[in-house]
């Protein structure tokens, strides 16, 4: 654990091509307390506190991306928390780059971080990039994302949503609305990513207890609208008698109902996010239901668990956080503030 001894003044974080954000806050002086000022302890043995210093961390953070909504809301989460905390902390974006996620988290231990915040592109960097921390004695906490791996063990926290639970009780509904019978079909995030997993498992669980549903047809559109359009448009040509869509994120669900929208079709399509443009979706009528999580919750708690367990104490290994289920029948009472922070659009 490599503790630093920070002046307390703002901390500016200089990087290389990469560097999305760097952040740090200062705090006003404190008066000493009456039993300090009472001491006759030369200064230079004065505790630092009370020459004008204070204990703080150095946060390394890395991101899968800085284009989806979820880990920019993470990403504000974190700065809110390292500024509101005075830590200071260097975030990186891979840009959906695995082997650039590796080497960046690499970078981050080569600059002396005491704590990695990591929200890993797949699986691969997931367990290198875990591994190399833990290696170095650097806590992780994941966010999101998490080793499929023994790797995952080496994880001081991970923090994600209860996709599973959330899958679950999303597909529940939908088939609801379908009357517990009929065809769907299924887009699949990034295969192998622990939210394409666990969105695919509870999905399933689903199934197993709804035995008048029918998948006809799964494609992999990579958590992405456009791909998800395409993988649509071709499942709805193909299979003229589905009646709905599974979508594992917003993006997914959106370019969904655009496909069925555009061929004439009238089918239910959903998602998990919870972001605006799904939001605004749904008011709409283009989809009609959505998980809303909590990723700028996420990115505060992240921040809470690496101060804690830089400061001697424990957190809970698994902190799965629920989703709030977003219908036509809720949609108006919803602000997705409340789940991507002040600076959402």
């Amino acid at each position: 654990m490599n503790i630093k001894r920070l002046a307390l003044t703002a901390t500016t974080v200089i990087a290389t091509a990469g560097l999305l954000a760097a952040c740090g806050s200062s705090t006003s002086e404190e008066a000493p307390s009456e039993a300090a000022a009472a001491s006759e302890a030369p200064a230079a043995e004065a505790p630092a506190e009370e020459a004008g210093a204070a204990e703080a961390y150095k946060i390394g953070v890395s991101l899968a991306d800085q284009k989806s909504l979820f880990y920019i809301a993470e990403a504000d989460g974190i700065k809110t928390a390292c500024d509101a905390e005075g830590v200071e902390c260097v975030i990186l974006s891979a840009d959906n780059d695995a082997q650039r996620q590796v080497q960046q988290v690499n970078d981050l231990i080569a600059q002396d971080i005491d704590a990695l915040i990591f929200t890993a592109q797949d699986a691969t960097a997931a367990s290198a990039g875990v591994k190399a921390a833990s290696d170095a004695g650097i806590p992780v906490i994941a966010v999101d994302q998490k080793p499929q791996d023994d790797n995952a063990a080496l994880l001081a926290t991970y923090i994600a949503t209860d996709s599973v639970k959330a899958a679950e009780a999303l597909c529940l509904w939908m088939f609801e609305q379908m009357g517990n019978e009929g065809e769907i079909g299924i887009l699949q995030g990034v295969k192998g990513s622990t939210a394409e997993v666990e969105r695919s498992q509870g999905c399933q669980q689903a199934l197993d207890k709804t035995p008048g549903i029918k998948v006809v047809a799964t494609d992999i559109a990579n958590w992405d609208e456009t791909e998800a359009y395409n993988a649509a448009t071709n499942m709805l040509q193909a299979n003229p008698g589905i009646k709905a869509i599974f979508g594992e994120s917003d993006a997914m669900g959106i370019g969904a109902a655009k496909a069925a929208r555009d061929q004439g079709r009238e089918i239910i399509s959903v998602g998990i996010d919870g972001f605006p443009t799904m939001v605004t979706a749904i008011k709409e009528g283009l989809t009609q239901a959505t998980q809303a999580q909590i990723p700028f919750g996420m990115g505060q708690m992240a921040v809470a668990d690496a101060i804690t367990l830089l400061g001697g104490g424990t957190i809970e290994p698994l902190q799965l956080q629920d989703t709030v289920l977003v219908t036509t029948e809720n949609v108006n009472d919803v602000n997705p503030v409340d789940f991507y922070g002040p600076n959402v659009k």
